[in-house]
């Protein structure tokens, strides 16, 4: 804060920042602030069976610092605070790092971590944690990644089956070193999935795949209820922030999967807080619509790290989100979810439940 003292607060509060980039960071293995949260070994409250969610959140409150920010940063809104972790939190965290599959809550330091796993929901992210593009505002780590673990699916599918998830989401790094993309392997998760718990409806989050036929053929086979992919910002802005991406290329790849298979559902995810035009942004819910796009998210963009990523031009109070939905739901689409905290996977089962209904009763 301006003007004050920059000696570390040692006390743990009841709401915290949900963006390392603005405001105080918290360090250690589980990072409030929205940082990678790994399963600690051996530490009391994180995998110890038998030990209560209460003594887990005790366990991992006495471990917080906190810590002086490096520079004078600019204050979140008082809407953008996140409750600490509670209810069935541990579960989730233990069935997590028994699967040894990355989340992309994890990795993408998602600011909805402790909401979303005190209710046992995960967003799993499949073929490895290390990504072959860079996009300006992602979290996950830019490497050559590692080879495709041939028994993650079936890892994959124990995890849901503990977590007893009705509805999941699955998505992936992109990966363009490999011949197929990883379509094959995205594939053979939703059918372990599938075969694993019948009655889990899976929601498939993929790369764009170059907007290749074959592969998001091959994807669309596996039968997921649900194709999601992000158009993640609006055209003007694409360039800048997402280089090895193209606005026309998503738009491609949402109109090619619901003209494979018709009945699975489309969906689509936009940040904004980057710079963008109102204009533009209801220009991005009719080229959406125009592609039959079946779901939309809107969802407020907040910086991963101060260093590495780009600054929030803009943050939007709830009264604009709400607007921003209201002319989205005017263009006919089943669902959209817009907010603040909103994420293309955050009551990810709820948006399906509620799209499918809607669709039911068109028919």
């Amino acid at each position: 804060m301006r003007g004050r003292s920059e000696q570390p607060d040692r006390r743990a509060t009841r709401s915290y920042s949900t963006s390392p980039g603005v405001g105080r960071s918290i360090r250690k293995d589980f990072d409030l602030a929205g940082s990678r949260t790994k399963v600690a070994e051996g530490r009391p409250g994180l995998t110890g069976s038998g030990s209560s969610p209460t003594m887990s959140i005790q366990a991992m409150a006495m471990e917080l610092t906190v810590l002086p920010r490096r520079a004078p940063q600019r204050r979140l809104p008082s809407w953008l605070k996140r409750p600490l972790p509670s209810g069935d939190f541990t579960h989730t965290v233990n069935v997590v790092g028994e699967s040894g599959v990355a989340t992309v809550c994890q990795e993408a330091r998602c600011p909805n971590l402790s909401e979303c796993w005190s209710k046992r929901h995960a967003t799993f992210m499949i073929l490895g944690d290390k990504c072959t593009r860079r996009c300006h505002y992602c979290a996950v780590e830019t490497a050559r990644p590692d080879p495709p673990q041939v028994d993650e699916p079936a890892r994959l599918a124990t995890a849901v089956a503990k977590l007893q998830l009705r509805h999941v989401v699955v998505t992936a790094v992109a990966r363009d070193d490999l011949d197929d993309e990883g379509a094959g392997h995205f594939a053979n998760c939703v059918r372990a999935i599938h075969d694993a718990c019948p009655t889990t409806t899976v929601e498939v989050l993929p790369a764009d795949f170059h907007a290749r036929r074959e592969c998001i053929e091959a994807l669309c086979d596996a039968a997921p209820e649900l194709y999601n992919h992000n158009l993640e910002m609006v055209e003007r802005l694409t360039p800048q922030f997402r280089p090895q991406g193209k606005y026309r290329r998503s738009l491609d790849v949402l109109r090619i999967a619901k003209a494979i298979a018709p009945r699975i559902l489309t969906k689509s995810g936009l940040m904004v807080g980057l710079g963008e035009a109102t204009d533009e942004l209801h220009r991005a819910f009719d080229d959406l619509r125009a592609v039959n796009c079946d779901v939309l998210t809107i969802g407020q963009y907040l910086q991963p790290t101060l260093d590495g990523h780009a600054p929030v031009a803009k943050f939007y109070t709830p009264e604009e989100f709400d607007r921003l939905g209201e002319q989205a739901r005017s263009l006919g689409f089943l669902s959209v979810a817009s907010g603040p905290f909103v994420r293309s996977s955050y009551n990810a089962a709820d948006v399906f439940e509620e799209s499918r209904r809607r669709l039911a009763s068109t028919l």
